[in-house]
């Protein structure tokens, strides 16, 4: 990177949340995180949302609205498995908010999904959406299983019979999954015909399908290359070289991946790429295509030739000038943020930043692009697939690609100078907007 200047430092406005909790220990740096304590996922994105709330000065009746779900649905999702046996799974789906179009979010499927988790995934959608300014509002699903123990046929039956069990809260026009961790395009393709038996041909159901159901051209590298395009617009208007600069990868799935192999046209050298098996690096950078080849071969990144071990706790703190969490949530907290180094972190993931960590990041200067923001490159483009399954019309992907170029670099441009002239973070901008135009929305419906 040319400079380390990473822009206008801001100070977090974070104050010690009300509630029970184990605080945070003191980081290694000495920093308590302004004494914020530990919570669950849904109190930490609720956390944000108060800060938000409070910096706009909105009215308590419509905190109470927004912070809180329009509907939450548990199933029992019993399938028999393979060896005759009959399982029975809990799955979710949760309506937050749909003032500003039908509920969008998608769907996981992971050994430790809860309602908590897909409540707070659920809130981070419906600003996401609005941050974007699509038409949807926000919603998540996820069942408690897993994925990796399971056969084809497994997952097959679970998806049917979840999409069964949840599909009266679906519709075109009121709620539209999608792939999120551990699905894909085929889970969606199963999603769109369980569906489709019941209510007639519906590919407008899901989007994130394959190209050949309805899918759009696109889709499956929009996370990373909405990375990639809002990292390029911070760039160019904080002044952030990105020439030679390092990046460290935490995360080799779907948008990890992408994020790997589209940075490079930045001028970034990925130096560090990891998965839940652990993690390779090449400090002169790494050859990506060759890395994703190996995973092609093996199903993970650990051993990849020419490549050194590391572990996914020891990538997170390398010395590199942009750090991209792109796995799980929670990944920098209290506990580690004295040791992370990064000048600039986008968080491809949801949630991978504690509000304790937060607010010692901020306070060091460091550029954070929050995740409603910098991952909404899927959603923009599940947006796009939606409205071609609506018009029964393709685009094609130059066009795609140009149209979500487009969007989130106005989404930058907003975020940004509303942080600029607020004197706030990056990240209470975007909250900011997102709460603004929800509630602009909810009382024009007249929600209250």
């Amino acid at each position: 990177m040319a400079t380390e200047e990473t822009g206008t430092k801001v100070t977090s406005e974070s104050q010690p949340a009300a509630g029970t909790g184990v605080r945070e220990g003191p980081s290694p740096s000495g920093s308590t995180g302004h004494d914020i304590p530990e919570m669950s996922p849904f109190a930490a994105v609720s956390f944000f949302f108060d800060q938000a709330a409070a910096h706009i000065d909105l009215a308590p009746e419509m905190r109470e609205v927004l912070r809180s779900s329009y509907r939450e649905l548990s199933v029992q999702v019993p399938i028999r498995m393979d060896d005759g046996r009959l399982q029975v799974f809990t799955g979710y789906r949760v309506q937050h908010n749909g003032a500003r179009g039908p509920y969008k979010g998608g769907i996981r499927y992971h050994p430790d999904a809860d309602l908590d988790e897909v409540r707070a995934l659920a809130a981070l959608m419906t600003w996401k959406t609005a941050v974007v300014d699509i038409p949807y509002g926000g919603a998540k699903g996820g069942v408690r299983c897993d994925p990796g123990a399971m056969s084809l046929g497994e997952k097959e039956r679970l998806t049917r019979r979840f999409t069964g069990m949840i599909s009266y809260v679906l519709g075109v026009n009121r709620d539209v999954p999608a792939p999120d961790m551990n699905t894909d395009a085929q889970t969606m393709a199963w999603m769109m015909d369980a569906y489709s038996s019941r209510y007639g041909y519906t590919p407008a159901i899901v989007t994130g399908k394959p190209v050949e159901l309805g899918g759009s051209l696109g889709r499956d590298a929009a996370t990373g290359r909405g990375v990639v395009y809002c990292l390029r617009e911070a760039a160019n208007d904080l002044g952030i070289g990105l020439q030679g600069a390092t990046v460290a990868i935490q995360g080799f799935g779907n948008v990890g991946s992408w994020t790997a192999r589209i940075i490079g046209e930045l001028g970034c050298k990925v130096v560090a790429v990891s998965d839940v098996r652990g993690g390779v690096r090449r400090d002169e950078g790494l050859d990506v295509q060759a890395v994703y080849d190996h995973v092609r071969d093996t199903r993970s990144v650990v051993d990849a030739p020419g490549t050194e071990s590391i572990s996914n706790e020891d990538l997170l703190e390398l010395d590199v000038d942009v750090l991209v969490p792109a796995a799980l949530d929670r990944v920098i907290s209290g506990s580690n943020v004295g040791r992370v180094r990064a000048r600039v972190i986008v968080e491809a993931a949801n949630h991978p930043v504690t509000p304790a960590a937060d607010a010692v990041l901020q306070d060091r200067g460091v550029t954070i692009i929050p995740d409603i923001l910098a991952n909404a490159g899927g959603v923009t483009v599940s947006y796009f697939e939606w409205v071609q399954n609506i018009q029964q019309f393709r685009w094609d992907e130059d066009h795609v690609n140009e149209e979500l170029a487009k969007t989130m670099s106005r989404a930058w441009k907003n975020v940004h100078a509303r942080a600029t002239v607020d004197g706030i973070s990056l990240r209470l901008a975007a909250f900011a907007i997102a709460v603004e135009k929800v509630e602009r929305a909810a009382r024009l419906r007249g929600y209250v």
